[in-house]
């Protein structure tokens, strides 16, 4: 199994999902991906919870933040000083939407908006220590920008994270891996023409699955819409839906384990 007890700085470490509906999200994720959710029973919490997997921590869930705002998956890069990134941020022509926050004893988060309109995350950890499953059925495993301006992109997430874009063609779409020391921790793609206009840049997670066909069928017949069906990549074959709230995300049956 792909256990973690903790991320260094720079690497992506946990995601949550920001939901219209919670009841209904922890639903379809249960009957999806066989997550449990474990909400806080604690008002200041805000009605966020955990999902479960096996006992671990794959992922969270909570509230969207105003009536207006639709459902999205969250993506959460580690970091040793949240308050340093943050500066960071601002230095590289990014915007913090919330400055750094301690989570009771759980960690310190800071969330902030690039120049290319994607929104991100960064996470200290105190109690709490990002996924303790990924890479494997049913745990994240990638997380990829879809962006509207890469060369902005580009300066502001090595700015901020000290990642290395490379440049790559598959198929003759060209696709960005970011790296931080030797390793590949997250991708790049400028966005497609189809894409409807007022599609802002976001950031896509990849969840690893074991059978793309039946995952993706019972994703449909829990009220799933998908996007892109069953596609062949490098890492294996990927399909990209979203959930009956609207959120976006990507299934993965990879070729190997990381």
């Amino acid at each position: 199994m792909s256990q973690r007890s903790g991320y260094d700085p720079g690497i992506p470490c946990w995601v949550d999902l920001s939901s219209t509906d919670v009841e209904a999200s922890a639903r379809f994720y249960g009957e999806v991906f066989g997550w449990q959710a474990d909400m806080i029973d604690d008002p200041e919490a805000g009605g966020y919870g955990m999902f479960l997997h096996q006992g671990k921590h794959v992922a969270g869930l909570g509230p969207v933040m105003g009536a207006e705002s639709p459902s999205f998956w969250n993506m959460f890069v580690a970091t040793d000083d949240a308050a340093a990134l943050a500066e960071r941020v601002r230095k590289a022509g990014g915007t913090v939407t919330m400055d750094p926050m301690a989570v009771f004893d759980e960690g310190v988060m800071t969330v902030f908006q690039a120049p290319d309109s994607s929104y991100a995350a960064a996470w200290q950890a105190g109690n709490h220590r990002g996924a303790e499953l990924v890479n494997e059925p049913v745990s994240f495993c990638w997380n990829e920008l879809v962006t509207r301006d890469p060369q902005a992109a580009e300066g502001f997430y090595a700015a901020v994270f000290g990642w290395t874009p490379n440049l790559q063609e598959m198929e003759g779409i060209k696709y960005t891996e970011w790296h931080r020391g030797e390793r590949a921790i997250a991708g790049m793609v400028e966005m497609f023409s189809d894409y409807p206009a007022a599609t802002p840049s976001f950031w896509m997670t990849y969840f690893a699955v074991a059978d793309l066909e039946a995952t993706m069928a019972a994703a449909e017949g829990a009220g799933a819409t998908v996007l892109v069906r069953a596609m062949e990549a490098p890492p294996g074959r990927f399909s990209m839906l979203t959930d009956p709230q609207g959120a976006a995300f990507s299934i993965i049956e990879l070729h190997e384990i990381a």
